[in-house]
C-alpha cells in the first residue's frame, strides 16, 4: 500500500539525514540547535518523569485479520 503522506515523510527524512551524512550525532545536534532558537518544542530530550498511562482496552482483531507478518515467531 502506497501512502503519499508516508512517502513524503520518508523523502524529507532521507533528505535531512543526507545533509548530516546520516550521522545521528549530527542530526541530534542540529535538532538541539533548532530547539534553542525556536519558540515551540522541536523535540524533547528529557526522560518522562512518570510512566505513560494506558488509554483503554485494546479492541481485538478478528482471527481472519492475522497475517504471517503479524504472527509472533513462537506461533509460526
Amino acid at each position: 500500500m502506497m501512502d503519499p503522506i508516508v512517502n513524503e515523510v520518508r523523502e524529507i527524512r532521507e533528505r535531512l539525514a543526507s545533509q548530516f551524512d546520516f550521522d545521528i550525532r549530527k542530526i541530534v545536534a542540529d535538532a538541539r540547535r533548532r530547539q534553542e532558537s525556536s519558540k515551540s518544542r522541536v523535540v524533547s530530550f528529557e526522560t518522562p518523569k512518570k510512566p505513560l498511562q494506558p488509554t483503554g482496552a485494546a479492541i481485538p482483531a478478528p482471527p481472519s485479520a492475522t497475517s504471517p507478518e503479524a504472527t509472533p515467531a513462537a506461533e509460526l
